[in-house]
């Protein structure tokens, strides 16, 4: 199973690929129509655009440090998963894409870091409920969430996981409990990005840890912009031994390149019928 990962509306059409996601909503905050064709994809708590308009929407830490892209270590601005103003809005996106199409892809799901959110609501949220310790508020707080979107989603529900299989890293660092996800989930998907691909090694490490951790379908997503093809095979050869799909991001023409080439390699050397 290959696919790729687009904003671009015409390359989710493209016969190379068994299934195409398109960003409906990404961390920028930019939003497009849902399309019929295509798994729609929403950023859910990466968004520039509602962070700048409404900055108390951000999460911070114990010293009100804010989860934004001015921190050394975030590449977006974060919405603390708390605000329900804000996550009803979401719930929304996704009930336009179920319109257009059952599948739906959650991205950008969880608390940015282990020290965040440390607002009034969060505060407030976790003395009124009945957990014992802040990360296990955390967690029930995201599954949630994705209890509520996965009850509006018809079809297959997609969950991007941030790159790190180590036993408990997710729940420390997002507050992603992967087993009680499980349950709402049929595929996870994980990122293994990098813009060359000169070794594969730590693809193999972590994309077989994921393969050990989890029993749900785990698709794993390569980096494709400006990677030299003959790279991006060897990385979708080690990919497809441990994942469920193969998905390329933000360059649909290098992966058909690729996709292409994979084919012909297939084919090369077959013979058809009796030798004279």
């Amino acid at each position: 199973m290959y696919g790729v990962v687009t904003r671009n509306e015409p390359e989710v059409s493209w016969a190379e690929f068994d299934r195409s996601f398109y960003e409906v909503k990404d961390v920028t905050g930019r939003s497009a129509e849902p399309l019929s064709n295509a798994v729609n994809m929403v950023s859910c708590f990466g968004d520039n655009a509602a962070a700048d308009a409404e900055p108390a929407l951000v999460p911070i830490d114990d010293d009100g440090n804010r989860a934004t892209r001015e921190q050394p270590y975030f590449d977006w601005d974060y919405i603390c998963p708390s605000r329900e103003a804000y996550r009803d809005g979401l719930l929304d996106v996704i009930d336009d894409c179920v319109a257009a199409n059952a599948d739906v892809r959650l991205d950008d799901v969880g608390f940015p870091r282990a020290e965040y959110c440390r607002c009034d609501t969060c505060t407030e949220r976790f003395e009124a409920s009945d957990h014992d310790t802040w990360s296990e508020w955390r967690a029930a707080t995201i599954t949630s969430f994705v209890e509520r979107a996965a009850d509006r989603i018809p079809g297959r529900v997609y969950l991007t996981l941030y790159p790190d299989p180590y036993p408990g890293h997710l729940y420390d660092r997002s507050g992603l409990d992967l087993d009680a996800l499980a349950d709402h989930v049929d595929e996870f998907v994980v990122p293994l990005y990098d813009t060359a691909y000169g070794t594969t090694y730590w693809l193999e490490t972590i994309a077989s840890g994921f393969r050990s951790r989890l029993e749900t379908p785990v698709g794993i997503e390569l980096y494709a912009v400006n990677v030299d093809v003959d790279a991006l095979i060897k990385a979708a050869a080690v990919a497809e031994s441990y994942a469920d799909g193969v998905y390329f991001g933000y360059d649909a023409s290098n992966a058909r390149a690729a996709l292409r080439r994979m084919t012909a390699d297939d084919r090369h050397g077959e013979t058809f019928g009796e030798p004279n």
